[in-house]
């Protein structure tokens, strides 16, 4: 298991959830800006790495106690 130290902790913390936003922004809103058309898997992927990185990150934060 990692360990990570108070200080490395609080940047995961900080940063996961704007990793999340990204991931979610480029597969499932960022399809817009194509000329390919919508693609529904693509976008229930981009949901998913959100949801992982999310839960991931409540991992870490419960691990904090």
């Amino acid at each position: 298991m990692l360990r990570l130290t108070q200080d490395q902790r609080a940047v995961v913390l900080d940063k996961f959830p704007d990793v999340a936003n990204l991931a979610v922004g480029a597969l499932v809103f960022g399809q817009f800006l194509g000329s390919e058309s919508y693609s529904l898997a693509l976008a229930a992927a981009g949901i998913a790495a959100w949801s992982a990185l999310i839960v991931i990150t409540l991992v870490i934060a419960g691990g904090h106690r």
